[in-house]
């Protein structure tokens, strides 16, 4: 499948205009949030809250915080790269 770069600015706008409209506007609010959804993944075995809420509450404070959008940024980056050699190595077996 071919995708073209039209496509995906229109995924990434599409994905902005969601954040956008989800986060808090102030830092305070977002910090707020992001906090408590940290504490609610260490509390993640009780039924409702879960440990998901750990990584989602680091991208919420990676905003507000440039040590926590460091280790955002190289997670991408580490993702992007293992992602690239799967295709890349889907690619070949497909080319066989």
């Amino acid at each position: 499948m071919i995708v073209s770069p039209r496509d995906c600015d229109a995924d990434k706008l599409m994905v902005k205009k969601t954040v956008n409209k989800i986060m808090p506007a102030s830092r305070i609010g977002r910090i707020v949030v992001g906090v408590l959804c940290i504490i609610g993944g260490v509390l993640g075995f009780l039924p409702v809250l879960g440990f998901w809420m750990i990584p989602l509450g680091l991208l919420i404070l990676s905003v507000d915080f440039p040590w926590v959008r460091r280790w955002r940024r190289n997670q991408e980056v580490k993702i992007g790269r293992w992602w690239q050699r799967r295709k890349g190595k889907k690619m070949a077996r497909k080319q066989k």
